[in-house]
């Protein structure tokens, strides 16, 4: 057991009139209650990277740029 839980531990013990189980019991309650905190939602980032073509779905990008010669779509290169 780490020293500051057993500390805190004794603390409670002494304060409260705590058995040890008891104490460690209340420790954990609060730690479990504790942890609850609201985190933003997830917001993706985006960038304007100058793509002249959809890419919202990949698998159509992939077969436009399999069909055209070199990997050029509309004067876009693919890398190769």
């Amino acid at each position: 057991m780490a020293d500051d839980v057993a500390a805190e531990m004794e603390r409670l013990r002494r304060e409260h009139g705590l058995g040890p189980s008891e104490a460690l019991n209340l420790l954990a309650r609060r730690g479990m209650a504790g942890g609850k905190t609201r985190h933003e939602p997830y917001r993706h980032r985006t960038a304007d990277v100058g793509v002249r073509i959809g890419v919202s779905n990949i698998g159509e990008v992939l077969d436009q740029l399999d069909d055209e010669p070199n990997g050029i779509v509309d004067g876009d290169v693919r890398d190769q």
